[in-house]
């Protein structure tokens, strides 16, 4: 049965058989994932959150981050779910078409410090969510992002109940319980791009995956078996275009999803469809002297389903900003850089971007193939009043073919945390998560995210 043999990997798996870069791959996730989650806590998503969490009480099981609030810890996964993916700076997985992290550590660290989890353990329990994280997404198939569900939440809280129920000692048995559980809070839709719902559904897989864990481990029952049969959860939301879960469950960590394909890791807070072409353009601007004045077009090309996401063409808010390829094109080319304050609805709707933005077209490159925001390519041309200039851009910034380097992983880290933590909190964080590995207990280092002065 799939669902048993998904299950027994899960909770059998040794941490004796996870290798070295795997686990450095997962210390490398926990960084820019609390990084992002810090740097997202001032967005008003995330003060609303705060608010409601405050209202409902909580009993001190675990570490709201950035803020310092001890709340259950399915609330703390839920808050930091969403403080993580608010921003749209998190990393993605490219065979699960979503952002794995955001579902992922905010469930694992809550049930850590809830259980003084180890280091270890934690970074375990990682690499193995990761593992369910991205062969489900390829048995869910491009169909199930294309036709509207949104990957993040619909896998993540699996991924997040796997990790969750591993690091609660759970039984096979059990877990399968929890994986039957999951499946019915399995959730959310593209449809919600450009909203604060979107890194709600990030929050809401992660806080699913610990409920679903806690439930079952005292008892709570569903179907065994979620993953089998003609009405299983793959039949009900498959893309129908998804590889067998059969055949990808005999491939379980051969190699690990963590080592191949990886992770790739954001340079720009926005919907990773735009990060060609923003690559791209940064490449342009100073190799050809390319100046927003002498634009007279911009054109970019994208193969199916590469811009499935950049569902906002005339953005009049800084999120919808992030899913659109008008803004960010114009954006890029006015002001030379894409950073975190480029995404205010200020930004996004001043007069010499929006006038920039109509010279913005898309079209369709012809592809028997369909690719992600992750994994494509994308021809770029810009006209101008001293001729045109063009470039095809076939790797991803922040992928592990144009990758971030340890230097860079720092400088974003301190860049995010600094937005709520002294600069010596943030080092003191970073050092502890460079040490994970190492840590008795890491709850230490979770409430290590909070300011020693709350706001």
């Amino acid at each position: 049965m799939l669902t048993q043999k998904l299950a027994e990997f899960i909770i059998n798996t040794p941490l004796s058989d996870l290798p070295p870069e795997a686990l450095d791959g997962a210390r490398d996730a926990l960084i820019d994932t609390i990084g992002c989650g810090l740097a997202g806590t001032p967005e008003e998503a995330c003060r609303i959150v705060v608010r409601f969490l405050r209202a409902q009480g909580g009993n001190g099981q675990a570490t709201v981050w950035g803020v310092g609030l001890a709340t259950t810890a399915s609330d703390a996964a839920f808050a930091n779910g969403v403080f993580t993916h608010a921003l749209d700076y998190d990393d993605t997985q490219s065979n699960l078409r979503g952002h794995p992290s955001a579902a992922l550590v905010p469930a694992i660290l809550a049930v850590g410090e809830y259980a003084h989890a180890s280091g270890l353990d934690v970074l375990g329990a990682y690499t193995i969510g990761l593992e369910v994280s991205g062969k489900l997404g390829r048995a869910f198939g491009d169909g199930h992002y294309l036709h509207g569900w949104h990957a993040t939440g619909t896998a993540g809280v699996f991924a997040a109940t796997a990790a969750a129920g591993r690091l609660l000692g759970l039984s096979v048995d059990q877990l399968r319980h929890a994986l039957g559980i999951a499946g019915s809070e399995s959730s959310g839709l593209v449809r919600n791009f450009g909203t604060m719902t979107k890194p709600f559904h990030a929050g809401h897989a992660a806080k699913g995956g610990v409920i679903a864990a806690m439930l079952a481990k005292q008892g709570f029952t569903a179907d065994t078996s979620i993953f089998d049969g003609t009405d299983g959860f793959l039949s009900v939301y498959g893309g129908g275009d998804g590889q067998p879960l059969g055949e990808l469950l005999n491939r379980l960590a051969q190699p690990w999803e963590i080592n191949r394909p990886g992770l790739f890791f954001k340079r720009w807070p926005c919907c990773y469809c735009n990060h060609r072409s923003i690559g791209g353009l940064l490449r342009m601007i100073p190799e050809h002297g390319l100046k927003s004045g002498e634009v007279e077009a911009i054109e970019i090309g994208f193969p199916p389903g590469s811009d499935a996401a950049l569902i906002a063409n005339d953005p009049r808010t800084g999120l919808q900003g992030k899913f659109s390829i008008e803004y960010v094109a114009a954006a890029t080319l006015l002001d030379g850089k894409v950073t975190l304050e480029s995404f205010t609805d200020e930004m996004v709707n001043r007069p010499d971007v929006r006038r920039l933005m109509q010279k913005v077209r898309r079209y369709r490159i012809e592809d028997s193939r369909t690719f992600s925001g992750t994994v494509g390519y994308n021809d770029l041309t810009v006209r101008t009043t001293r001729g045109e200039f063009k470039m095809h851009v076939d790797k991803t910034p922040g992928s592990p073919a144009w990758p971030v380097s340890s230097d860079e992983r720092d400088e974003k880290f301190l860049d995010c945390a600094g937005r709520v933590l002294s600069g010596a909190e943030a080092r003191t964080l970073l050092d502890l998560l460079l040490n994970c590995r190492s840590l008795a207990d890491v709850g230490p280092l979770v409430r290590a995210t909070a300011p020693r002065m709350n706001p």
